[in-house]
């Protein structure tokens, strides 16, 4: 199964608190790191709430 490589890239200070709450459930907790989850419609739906937020790459291992 692919895998998803997900960066924080921007900061989520302005933004509404649930999509704080997104990015601390995703795993990311300073601005530049990274996360690697397994490709699920849930990771799926979590990173398209905070797209603007995150960098996203597919990874297949």
């Amino acid at each position: 199964m692919a895998k998803l490589k997900i960066k924080y890239a921007k900061s989520a200070i302005g933004y509404a608190k649930d999509q704080k709450d997104t990015i601390a459930a995703l795993g990311l907790s300073k601005l530049g790191s990274e996360v690697v989850h397994e490709d699920t419609p849930a990771i799926r739906g979590m990173v398209r709430k905070v797209r603007h937020l995150v960098e996203v790459e597919e990874v297949n291992s």
